[in-house]
């Protein structure tokens, strides 16, 4: 008799659970309260952790660099501290799909032999926790991208390369001397701007439990609010790393596509190749995404992945947009202020008021600090968001569903009316779309051109603070 999709996903579950050690585990009483409870975070979380993980796990990622750089940290006591928090993590937040912790101290472990023999790093990320968005494969892990049908593999690939492939900005992390220990939850297809799937179910806000934590990089986000991770990597294609790093108060950057490597990157839909998602990172710290920008350009990723663009990373062009602020964010003397656009409405859904009020406090925190500020009116975003479901929607989400089908497991009820089986667009329609997407784009840079010099763009709510409070 055939294995059903519900208990696939059921022993996926339990077998997760049992990668995380005896000792790391909570008693049915401690997950009881943490349900109830509203913030998950800080020292909620931390009650459960010991007191070394707790001050390590509480560094950022520079910090974490430097202390293993100077010795003050081994590799493996940075691992073992992120492990643990990030099971926690995943027993109160359902946030990871895999845990391969055994995979990370082993590597660990050989970090710290080279260093004692070497007396140098292995590279830049020498001994920095990295996890993962279960997009990206990792030798001798699954990568289920959120489907029952490909427990036990990695999708989209032959089975009879299962556990063996590996995706090239994960050997690109791994050269630099990145450890990876975990891949985290995002929704069924992609598609969705929460965190939900039929293996691990819902993943949940864990600043507030009665929210959504975004999606679909929503996993890498709630794992960070809890502390888990300090930065990890993430994709995009319409807010996939944006819409979680707002909701869960963290720092993100969506590059432009083609920036850093997709090859080898399991993906909805692949055979889109128009609008191409992008890969970006995320961290709890502002720095992380420069550093990491940094250090993976340095591999020269378009010399393995003709499709990255051959552009290292330009310090001189980050360097002239922080030398125009000072270290508290206020405009500098004698040097051209920045200039941010403030898109109040995109022409389709308003504000929440609390929104409103607090994006006002930032525009005049903005003009406080002697930078200046205008309204963002660009062309229809609703006409950019109609072209982009078109691209999104055009095989008539046949791939979604061959995938469904290797198990039988159903469409979340949230996706079931927009993503039915469909007869997919004809050729000529698609390239009409191609067409308008082109005019569009045209619009819109003839619109960012017009303002002249608006080099800048709104930051995220958490940044927004930051700038409020200099």
């Amino acid at each position: 008799m055939k294995e059903t999709w519900e208990a696939r996903a059921s022993a996926k579950r339990a077998a997760t659970l049992d990668k995380i050690p005896l000792e790391w585990k909570l008693s049915s009483e401690d997950l009881e309260r943490a349900h109830c409870q509203r913030d998950i975070t800080g020292s909620f979380i931390e009650q459960f952790i010991c007191k070394e993980a707790v001050s390590i796990t509480s560094l950022k990622t520079v910090g974490i660099l430097n202390a293993v750089s100077e010795q003050e940290l081994t590799t493996t006591r940075v691992v073992r501290a992120f492990c643990q928090r990030a099971a926690v993590a995943h027993q109160v937040n359902n946030c990871l799909h895999e845990i391969f912790f055994d995979q990370a101290l082993e590597r660990a472990r050989y970090l710290d032999d080279y260093f004692a023999k070497h007396g140098t790093t292995l590279g830049p990320l020498h001994g920095l926790p990295i996890s993962l968005k279960d997009q990206f494969h990792v030798k001798g892990v699954d990568t289920t991208m959120g489907y029952v049908g490909w427990i036990g593999g990695n999708l989209g690939i032959d089975p009879d390369k299962t556990h063996t492939v590996e995706s090239q900005i994960v050997a690109e992390l791994l050269s630099l001397g990145a450890v990876l220990y975990c891949k985290t939850s995002l929704p069924q297809t992609l598609l969705f701007g929460e965190t939900k799937n039929n293996i691990i179910g819902q993943t949940l806000n864990p600043i507030h439990q009665n929210l959504s934590c975004g999606g679909s990089s929503g996993g890498e986000a709630a794992l960070m609010a809890l502390g888990g991770s300090s930065v990890g990597v993430g994709t995009d294609i319409g807010g996939s790393l944006r819409i979680p790093a707002g909701f869960c108060e963290i720092f993100s950057i969506k590059p432009t596509s083609n920036r850093l490597s997709y090859r080898d990157v399991a993906n909805t839909n692949p055979g889109q190749d128009t609008y191409r998602p992008a890969i970006g990172f995320m961290a709890t710290s502002i720095d992380a995404l420069e550093v990491m920008f940094k250090a993976v350009l340095g591999r020269e990723p378009w010399l393995k992945d003709p499709a990255v663009i051959p552009i290292t990373f330009r310090q001189d062009v980050a360097e002239s947009y922080q030398r125009r602020a000072d270290d508290k964010g206020n405009a500098k003397f004698g040097e051209r202020p920045l200039k941010m656009g403030v898109l109040w409405r995109d022409g389709m859904v308003g504000l929440h008021p609390p929104v409103l009020r607090g994006l006002k406090v930032v525009v005049e925190a903005l003009k406080k600090a002697g930078h200046k500020v205008i309204d963002w009116k660009p062309p229809s975003h609703e006409t950019a968001t109609n072209i982009h479901g078109g691209f999104l929607s055009a095989d008539g989400a046949h791939d979604i569903h061959q995938h469904l089908n290797r198990s039988g497991e159903p469409l979340i009820p949230d996706l079931r009316d927009g993503l039915k089986l469909k007869t997919p667009t004809e050729l000529l329609k698609y390239q009409d779309l191609t067409i308008q997407g082109l005019e569009f784009e045209r619009q819109y840079s003839d619109y960012w051109n017009s303002t002249a010099d608006s080099d800048g763009m709104l930051p995220s709510p958490k940044f927004s603070r930051h700038i409020n409070k200099s």
